[in-house]
């Protein structure tokens, strides 16, 4: 499959395509340090237009070029309206009337005032880092090793949570185990909760927390906690004989050719974020474990979302499974949210699957309009930047998703 490249000052073209043959994998490969950013700079800069030599390229390609010439060139003024600091990016692979077409995607970085920065750095995933675990497991249910409907305990014998015998794996990735949850626990003066402070007093292991006392029986409402995925990525250890992180390397970064993923503690400087204009405090990132401890390029997120929505990394059952968001607990499905919601400019509601993180001041929210064949990310270095809620059919990540999305855009 080819693909297109465009290059136009703040924007990078990315990905082109890879199947899921499960190759020899080697480690990732790291990525060199990229240079901090400062923070948003405080004199407004008009968003530069895509130069006539770049727009005829793009003009003569196919379908999915003007998709994304579109997109380059709204979403560059919407991010400058909004004081987006950060990087954002689109791929894009189906022309109309057809099953696929040629891959094409552009990267994009900008401070709050619209000014270019290199765009394609490494930044971490935070939570994204969930859905890669749901679809590690996924991937388990598709070979017979894990049945999603029996308890932890069965697969996780040595996790002594009172939890395990109830709770059952499918509870555990949609968030209904009732376990305790990381972020309670005392936050030092910087802010940063003792579970994930580097400097503070040894507590005990990741899984030994997870295992304390519950919050709440197995089943009920979701509650959003880091232990669940922490939990998850130690079930896929004991199944498979093999860590998580080797798991990433062999099934999803070596096969896709994924070369700046890795996982914290690693020999990278990620983008770091800020909190009201101050460096942000610091993590010790390798806590957040399967939770939370991927880093990555934007650009190789787009190749992750591209090769999930192709179906190169689950079969068509497990990945429905996957995606099928329950509406009376908010939409959340196995890591990750599924809705349906208009969108500007759309004729009808656009399915969209939704993987939203944060830590410290980074932000990055990742959406997948599987009909559509579209995958949006975004990332932002600031903490109090407001994303605003697609669903509610307002705010950035809304008219982002409009413009790539949908004809008339955010426009």
């Amino acid at each position: 499959m080819g693909s297109f490249r465009l290059s136009c000052g703040l924007a990078a073209a990315v990905v082109g395509t890879a199947a899921f043959s499960a190759p020899p994998a080697a480690p990732p490969v790291v990525m060199p340090a990229p240079p901090p950013p400062g923070p948003p700079s405080p004199s407004p800069s008009p968003p530069r237009p895509l130069s006539p030599a770049v727009a005829a390229e793009v003009a003569q390609s196919d379908y999915a070029g003007t998709r994304l010439l579109a997109f380059m060139t709204g979403s560059r003024a919407v991010a400058t309206k909004a004081g987006f600091s950060g990087e954002f990016g689109m791929t894009y692979f189906r022309r109309p009337g057809a099953a696929e077409g040629s891959p094409v995607s552009v990267v994009a970085a900008q401070d709050g005032s619209g000014t270019a920065r290199k765009a394609n750095q490494v930044w971490r995933w935070a939570s994204v880092t969930k859905q890669v675990i749901a679809v590690l497991v996924m991937q388990e249910v598709a070979a017979g090793r894990i049945d999603l409907d029996q308890p932890v305990a069965q697969y996780l014998p040595k996790f002594a949570s009172p939890n395990a015998a109830a709770m059952t794996v499918r509870q555990l990735l949609r968030h209904q185990s009732g376990l305790p949850n990381p972020d309670d626990t005392a936050p030092g003066p910087d802010g940063v909760p003792d579970f994930y402070r580097p400097a503070a007093q040894p507590i005990t292991q990741p899984l030994d927390y997870c295992a304390g006392t519950p919050k709440g029986e197995p089943g009920g409402n979701w509650s959003y906690n880091n232990c669940d995925y922490i939990v998850a990525a130690a079930l896929l250890e004991a199944v498979t004989g093999t860590s998580w992180q080797q798991l990433v390397a062999e099934r999803i970064a070596g096969p896709l050719e994924l070369r700046s993923v890795g996982t914290f503690p690693g020999n990278v400087a990620t983008i770091p974020g800020f909190t009201g204009s101050k460096p942000e405090p610091v993590y010790a990132l390798e806590r957040f474990g399967g939770a939370g401890a991927l880093y990555g390029s934007m650009s190789e997120l787009l190749k992750f979302d591209l090769a999930l929505q192709r179906g190169r990394l689950l079969p068509a059952p497990q990945l429905a499974e996957m995606w099928d968001g329950q509406p009376q607990l908010g939409s959340i499905a196995l890591g990750q949210w599924a809705f349906s919601a208009p969108l500007k400019g759309c004729a009808a509601p656009v399915r969209i699957i939704e993987r939203r993180g944060a830590i410290g001041g980074i932000q990055v929210r990742n959406f997948i309009l599987p009909e559509l064949g579209i995958a949006v990310a975004l990332f932002g270095d600031q903490a109090e930047f407001d994303f605003g809620e697609v669903w509610q059919g307002k705010g950035f990540s809304y008219d982002m998703l409009s413009l790539a999305a949908c004809p008339q855009g955010a426009a």
